[in-house]
């Protein structure tokens, strides 16, 4: 998946979705999880470039959780936090995140954010620790 974006902080009409704004140098990898109609689903590889943004889920957001895990693709950095969920190699979508190797999956540890039911939300990656989170 390929995504392009703007310089950051561009005034735009509103509209609801979950955003990933990178903030850093380099381009970053990063994939989403969430609570679907058939299960626990994660989907991935959005290549964020140095500052822009990428919209990972369109529309009013649906669920009161999402969970992110990005990876800098330069530096080998990551954003992970303690929710294991499943990834690929290559672009994914993948239902469950029980026997995520048994099924030729890696396990990462997913961020969660509680977007408090908001229908839109945007998290900013940085090289900072603790300025990665948001809303719009």
């Amino acid at each position: 998946m390929v995504a392009t974006g703007g310089p950051l902080f561009v005034a735009t009409a509103a509209h609801a979705d979950f955003r990933v704004c990178n903030g850093t140098q380099n381009l970053v990898g990063v994939a989403i999880g969430y609570r679907a109609a058939e299960g626990w689903t994660t989907e991935g590889w959005w290549q964020v470039p140095a500052s822009t943004c990428a919209t990972l889920i369109e529309g009013e957001l649906k669920s009161r959780y999402y969970y992110l895990y990005a990876e800098d693709a330069a530096r080998g950095g990551r954003w992970t936090g303690n929710i294991n969920m499943c990834v690929a190699e290559n672009e994914f979508k993948i239902v469950g995140v029980n026997d995520c190797f048994a099924r030729g999956y890696q396990r990462m540890g997913f961020k969660e954010y509680d977007t408090g039911r908001q229908g839109s939300w945007m998290v900013q990656l940085s090289d900072t620790p603790g300025t990665q989170e948001g809303q719009n």
